[in-house]
């Protein structure tokens, strides 16, 4: 059984939090690449995870802020759906994973950050992409910076 186990996060999900819920304030940013907004619609975004599972990490939530899928509109559902499947066809064209991962964690207990702002997961996977180096030098290597992969996530998007 293959697991996706990401150890080093531990240091990230005990240290104290951006004041604020960053699902509400990075899409009122204008723009900047450390906001990290790969897609915007007009309910939801999408955004590179700082903090990623692997490289091309992304999150997809609505502009509102909703705890959970029970509370939102049809048109949210639809365009949440319709931008995690622009994710994945963006991380596809420049990426090329072999797999996905894609979850959505509701509340604290199942494992979400930001508990109180729905969110969904799309983490690339590639053969072989887990290694000793997590385990052993508590180390995760993402083979490209967040800002270069903003920058080719946004101009494949222009094309």
């Amino acid at each position: 059984m293959e697991k996706l186990w990401a150890p080093w996060r531990a240091e990230y999900t005990k240290s104290k939090k951006t004041k604020g819920c960053i699902f509400c304030l990075k899409p009122k940013s204008k723009g900047g690449k450390k906001d990290y907004i790969v897609t915007r619609g007009e309910y939801v975004f999408s955004m590179l995870n700082a903090y990623p599972y692997n490289n091309g990490h992304i999150m997809v939530a609505p502009y509102r802020h909703i705890q959970g899928l029970d509370g939102l509109k049809k048109e949210e559902t639809s365009e949440l759906m319709e931008m995690v499947n622009k994710s994945i066809y963006l991380l596809k064209t420049i990426l090329k994973p072999s797999a996905f991962n894609i979850g959505i964690n509701i509340g604290s207990i199942a494992g979400a950050g930001y508990a109180e702002h729905l969110h969904v997961h799309i983490v690339p996977r590639w053969q072989g992409d887990t290694n000793f180096m997590p385990i052993i030098a508590k180390t995760k290597v993402v083979p490209e910076a967040l800002d270069e992969l903003h920058k080719r996530l946004k101009d494949a998007q222009k094309k």
